[in-house]
């Protein structure tokens, strides 16, 4: 692996793909091993009106998050949470979670990942 180097990008320039088994959902790789980041990988989601992630757990991944935009609900294990712009969600490996939109506006979110080969998703519904 050769020297790291700094990487600025616009984020309206990178290409937003829907989301396995999503409705309504996009992710982007804001920063990731294309860009040479060796440990952590930077997504954004968008949860349109109406969008949806079903519930999903990562063995070996954990997730922090922010919400930059919007209101949604967020399933982790039992619970059942509401939150808004502003507000940071922590997801351990093993914990299942869901993303719902039920509001008028879309949600956007920042998800901050380690950079794993091992990542795997199992789908609970």
């Amino acid at each position: 692996m050769g020297p790291m180097k700094p990487v600025v990008k616009q984020a309206a320039h990178v290409e937003a793909r829907p989301v396995e088994r999503g409705e309504k959902a996009f992710i982007q790789v804001l920063i990731g091993p294309e860009d040479g980041a060796p440990h952590f990988i930077l997504r954004k989601f968008t949860l349109l009106p109406g969008g949806r992630i079903p519930k999903h757990k990562h063995p070996t991944i954990e997730h922090e998050q922010y919400v930059l935009s919007g209101r949604m609900r967020v399933v982790l294990g039992d619970e059942v949470r509401e939150v808004s712009a502003g507000q940071t969600v922590y997801i351990p490996p093993e914990t299942p979670h869901a993303y719902v939109n039920e509001g008028e506006e879309p949600v956007e979110f920042l998800c901050v990942i380690p950079r794993n080969s091992a990542y795997a998703t199992e789908w609970l519904e």
